[in-house]
This record gives C-alpha cells, structure tokens and sequence, in this order.
C-alpha cells in the first residue's frame, strides 16, 4: 500500500505538473495551497486527492481532476472584485478557490446533500463570501445577476446564449459545449454587447445538466 500524502506533499506536486502546462499564475497557486484538498474528498481518497483524475464525491457524483479544475478557474480571469456564478457545486472546492480570487460566489447545485456538505465544509474554512443554492442551475439564476464570470461543470449541447443576458459587460463564462453522448470541447466565451465572442481551449468528456432538482438526494 502506497503511503499517503500530505497536503504539502500533494500541492507540490500539483505545482510542477501546472509548470509544465505553463500556468505559473501565483496568485491562482496560492489560493488552490490556502485551500486543503482533502477536506473536499472521502478520507479514503486523500492520496489522490491532488491527482489529475476525477474523483467520486456522494450522491453518486464526480469531481473533475485538479489540473483541469485549475486551467478552467485560470481561464475566468479572476479579480477580487468579481461577481461569480458557479454552476455545479459538487464538492464545494472549486467555490472555496475561487472565493480566494473573487468578490463573491453564487454556486448552484441540484443535491441537497452536496449543497449540505459544501456549506459545511466552507464554514470550516471560514469562506464567507461564498453561497449555495440548492435550485435547478440550467438557466443560472436570474435574479442574482449580473455576473463577471460564469463557469459550468456540465455540458450543453449547443452555445448557451440563455445566459448572455446574466454576464456583465465584458463578462467571461467558461463551459464544455458539444454532443452530450460524447466528447465536448471547453469554450470561453466573452460577453461583446449582446452577444459571445467564443476561444475554443480544450476537448473534455462532461456529463450534461440534469434538469429540475433531486428528489430524495
């Protein structure tokens, strides 16, 4: 059985694999260390919670692999004084980073019980300018808008110009947009007045938004 490794053990090496990708943001880097993985994934996944892969979480969900978790938080451009609206909270630290980097973060999530645990687990850290709603996130959340950047971990299959109108100007919104059955590619999309100006970054396999709430989970 291969030891564990610690948090320090696992973000150092976290830091060189961004280093070959050429992501050597410091700003970004410290708030990814000031916010301890493990405390995100099941105690039997600490070894590998800093990997690349994803990561089973409860409700029988997944959490994509740090670098990708990563690139995609890097691609948003985040400011302290940034509006954020996360759709797809899993975990919850992917909200807990960015709330590092930004003004605050709206973060929607269709599991009671995700919602439940994220909430617990950003109260522990003290992240205060974080918050969850437990709501169908497809459509985002009309009344909280506008916001300075959207990011989604779930797919659509055409460009989603529904959320146009919830971006500030200039806004960025990151996404994977493609077949649902297959595999999609990660978009960047920045708001020019009332349309997206779309930069293709990378091919990815999410899973697309499920519709409406979960009933009992």
């Amino acid at each position: 059985m291969k030891p564990a490794l610690s948090d320090r053990e696992g973000f150092a090496a976290f830091v060189l694999r961004m280093r070959s990708l050429g992501l050597t943001d410091q700003r970004l880097m410290s708030a990814f260390e000031a916010t301890p993985r493990t405390a995100f994934v099941n105690g039997n996944l600490g070894n590998v919670a800093y990997g690349d892969g994803t990561l089973p979480i409860e409700c029988g969900e997944f959490i994509e692999g740090l670098d990708l978790q990563a690139q995609l938080i890097k691609a948003l451009d985040l400011e302290p004084g940034h509006r954020v609206l996360e759709i797809g909270t899993g975990s919850g630290f992917t909200a807990a980073v960015m709330a590092r980097l930004s003004g605050r973060v709206l973060s929607l999530e269709r599991y009671r019980t995700l919602v439940e645990l994220a909430q617990q687990r950003l109260q522990a850290l003290k992240i205060e300018n974080t918050f969850i709603k437990h709501t169908d996130g497809r459509h985002g959340q009309v009344h909280d808008g506008p916001f300075d950047r959207i990011i989604v971990w779930g797919a659509f299959e055409a460009m989603p110009r529904q959320f146009v109108e919830l971006l500030s100007s200039n806004g960025v919104m990151v996404a994977p947009i493609g077949p649902l059955d297959g595999k999609q590619i990660i978009a960047r999309l920045s708001k020019i007045g009332s349309r997206f100006e779309r930069q293709d970054m990378m091919q990815v396999r999410f899973l697309p938004l499920l519709e409406g709430v979960a009933a009992a989970l």
